[in-house]
């Protein structure tokens, strides 16, 4: 059984009422986003499906000037989310919404960690469900959302299966964007990619060489694992 809450170096995320708990690749692809943005600094930021107010929090640590309105579709994570935003006094305001209903302004950076399987066994919780599959927010539909939403020039985040990789990078040269950055994690060296991570651009025309990130090593976290998650894991 999951924990009611996950304790970071600046925040607490409680997730009792989110049907989806705090899981590495979550954070790895969070702190990835951040550290990968910084630089740029987006002041005016959209969270689509933010479940817990994980990638929020994740992503207004490092960027704490940053304005981010995070959306979700579930009446008690939202809730959830905006209590663990509440409680940082960063400036994360929480929409109790689909996103396909939420008109909010043009943003300079859209982050998601969307629901992720499409025709994959479905468990007896319809509130995992809707998480998890995307029988509510399809891929094709999320890119949708993000061409109303996007600032001209910003950048959209994107964490999907290993699998749904290539279905990923044509629906983004369908809506006119280029990988920025990419990463593929797997889960240690003998194992197969699980999850690839993007930072797609609409401005950006030669991507950065592709990272990969192995999280575990000899049952010790990787350096390249650590040095992302460092600012934000209590024992890193």
């Amino acid at each position: 059984m999951s924990n009611n809450y996950f304790s970071f170096k600046q925040f607490t995320v409680w997730q009792s009422d989110c049907a989806l708990k705090v899981c590495t690749d979550a954070c790895l692809f969070g702190a990835w986003v951040a550290a990968h943005v910084k630089d740029d600094a987006p002041t005016n930021v959209l969270d689509i499906g933010t479940g817990t107010g994980l990638l929020s929090l994740l992503f207004a640590q490092k960027i704490p000037a940053a304005k981010i309105d995070a959306v979700e579709i579930d009446a008690a994570a939202a809730a959830q989310a905006s209590s663990n935003a509440l409680a940082t006094g960063w400036n994360i305001k929480v929409h109790n919404s689909a996103i396909e209903n939420f008109s909010g302004t043009r943003y300079q950076h859209i982050i998601s960690n969307p629901p992720f399987f499409s025709n994959d066994l479905k468990s007896d919780d319809a509130l995992r469900n809707t998480a998890m599959h995307s029988t509510t927010l399809t891929l094709a539909s999320l890119f949708t959302c993000v061409d109303t939403l996007l600032d001209k020039g910003g950048s959209f985040s994107v964490l999907v299966p290993y699998a749904r990789a290539t279905e990923l990078e044509k629906l983004a040269a369908q809506f006119g964007l280029t990988i920025f950055k990419k990463a593929l994690v797997q889960q240690t060296p003998a194992h197969d990619p699980f999850r690839a991570m993007y930072i797609l651009s609409s401005a950006v025309t030669s991507p950065d060489a592709v990272e990969q990130i192995i999280i575990k090593e000899n049952e010790q976290y990787t350096a390249g694992f650590a040095a992302y998650l460092k600012d934000y894991y209590l024992f890193l």
